[in-house]
Parts: C-alpha cells; sequence; structure tokens
C-alpha cells in the first residue's frame, strides 16, 4: 500500500492509498491527524514544529497503529525544512518503513536569505529536544534513530546531550536537562561542522551563525561544550562527510565533520557528493548505519 500526505484544509496530513509502497514528500507535506493531536493534547503543542503551517512528517494513520521498527527522526540543516529529507523518507519507505516510523520537523525559516542569522539558539535546541522526547513518548519506543544535516547536527548533539548552555542574543543562561543518550540508538551526523567553519573565522560575531558563543566559529564556546563529551549521541555513533563539501570547506571536512568517540564513518571524494548531495544521494549508508551498524 502507498502512504501520500498532502495538505488538505486540515492543517495535518490526509493519508492516501494507492498500489505501490510509496510516499511522497513535498513543502506542503505535515504530521498525521492523530500525531497532531496526540502533539497538542500532551504538552507539545507550544513548540513552533506542532504548529501545522509548516513542512513536517510523520505520524500514525489511525490511534493504536503498531509501530513495529525504531523510529528515525530527521533534523535539517540551516535554511531548510522538513521537506528536505524527501529522498531519504521515500527511500526508506521503500525498504519497510512506515509514516509512523519517520519523523521530521522544522526548524527555523526556510529562507536561504536568513540563514546567516540562525545560531544554536535557546529556542532551536528546545525544539529539537522536545521532537525527539515526543516521537519516544508518542510512538512507545524504546529508542529512536536520529539522522542530523548540517547545522542540523550541532543542535541535535547538545539537544540529545542536555545541559547548560547560553544564548548571547536573549542574554539568557538556559539548562536543557539530563542527556537523552540512552534514548538513542543510532545517531547519524551528515555533512556537520563540528569544531566549526573555516569561512566563519573571517566573518566571526558579525553574523549569528558564526558568532563565538553559540555559533559556528571554530572557538566558540558551543562547539567546545558539545566536543567535550565524547560518544554522548547515542549507543552508536556515525558521520558522513565529504572532501568536496563546499560549504564546510573542500579539502577541509576531515577536520570539522567527524563525531568525537563515532564509531566509524563514511567519507566520499567526488561530486555530486557536496554539501547537499551529502544528505540527498547517501540514503542506502544512513540506513545502513541506523539498521545494521554497519558503514557501507
Amino acid at each position: 500500500m502507498s502512504t501520500r500526505i498532502s495538505s488538505q484544509t486540515s492543517p495535518a496530513a490526509t493519508l492516501r492509498t494507492s498500489r505501490a509502497n510509496e510516499v511522497s514528500v513535498t513543502k506542503e507535506s505535515r504530521f498525521s491527524n492523530d500525531f497532531q493531536k496526540w502533539l497538542h493534547e500532551n504538552g507539545y503543542g507550544k513548540y513552533d514544529f506542532a504548529q501545522g503551517n509548516v513542512p513536517a512528517f510523520g505520524g500514525k494513520s489511525k490511534p493504536g497503529e503498531k509501530v513495529t521498527q525504531e523510529p528515525v527522526i530527521f533534523i535539517h540543516g540551516n535554511s531548510d525544512s522538513a521537506a528536505g529529507w524527501k529522498n531519504s523518507i521515500e527511500s526508506f519507505t521503500k525498504q519497510g518503513y512506515k509514516p509512523s516510523e519517520m519523523y521530521a520537523m522544522t526548524w527555523g525559516p526556510a529562507n536561504p536569505m536568513k540563514a546567516s542569522q540562525q545560531h544554536h539558539s535557546e529556542k532551536y535546541l528546545e525544539e529539537v529536544r522536545a521532537f525527539i522526547q515526543a516521537v519516544k513518548e508518542y510512538t512507545g519506543a524504546e529508542k529512536v534513530d536520529v539522522i542530523g544535516h548540517s547545522m542540523g547536527v550541532t543542535l541535535a548533539r547538545k539537544a540529545i546531550q542536555g545541559g547548560d548552555g547560553f544564548d548571547p542574543y536573549t542574554r539568557k543562561s538556559f539548562d536543557l536537562g539530563k542527556p537523552l543518550t540512552d534514548s538513542v540508538d543510532t545517531f547519524v551526523g551528515i555533512a556537520g561542522a563540528n569544531r566549526g567553519l573555516a569561512s566563519a573565522l573571517f566573518t566571526g560575531d558579525l553574523v549569528p551563525t558564526t558568532n563565538r558563543t553559540s555559533g559556528l566559529h571554530p572557538s566558540s564556546s558551543f562547539l567546545e561544550d558539545i566536543n567535550a563529551k565524547n560518544h554522548d549521541e547515542g549507543a552508536h555513533v556515525y558521520s558522513i562527510w565529504s572532501n568536496v563539501d563546499e560549504l564546510v570547506g573542500v579539502g577541509l571536512a576531515g577536520g570539522t565533520s567527524p563525531i568525537p568517540g563515532q564509531d566509524g564513518q563514511k567519507v566520499y571524494g567526488t561530486f555530486p557528493f557536496g554539501h547537499m548531495g551529502l544528505k540527498n544521494l547517501t540514503a542506502e549508508t544512513q540506513l545502513a548505519m541506523i539498521r545494521e551498524h554497519q558503514v557501507r
């Protein structure tokens, strides 16, 4: 059977069946009605991802639907959206995953013109952390898998690690709480800048994204914090990166994309495996990491 997620008059998605076992992911995709209802009834309605007006994916077609596989949570990068996981979600479906076993939320504006204004803020960290907790609670799973891309890697790492932080733009200290490490089976970081961006050395505190406190500057206190913890992202930790990543820096990814204490990595060296290609063209590798704990 096929499950197609499309926007209707309701903010949540309507599920449509057809002959093939497929899903279609678009910018109009939304959570299922059941997941939307559950979010608002269980204390998650205050978060932007629960508002129903941004791309989103996942949820049971009806209450009581059985979730048989470990749920996968996708966290996109700066200026992207849940719709950016189209290739992975559609590929996973062909390998037996259902919409009730795959979840993607949107954080921040899906607008490249605003990319320089985004950083690891308290708001985004709380959103990502709440989403991971919500999916685990909603599905009743013992553990979940988390796949992040670009800035979604560093956001998700801190969301899972928990602990305190400081937002330089609100001038507020905050505490995310205890680590979620025991709730995550496999964490996959794709094209992450875990040790910063070389380009940030030139922009620094001029723009939020590269600031030295909560940004992607190589010496930012945020990155120093998440890298001080070894293998806290889950029971299994992997990275996927490329030597032709034009955003991280051609030939520079080896110094920033690996995750401290990781169990393995998949490295690409030719186009089209640039920054976005690493996400869009590696579904098979992502799947092997979360299902088999292997690097292919």
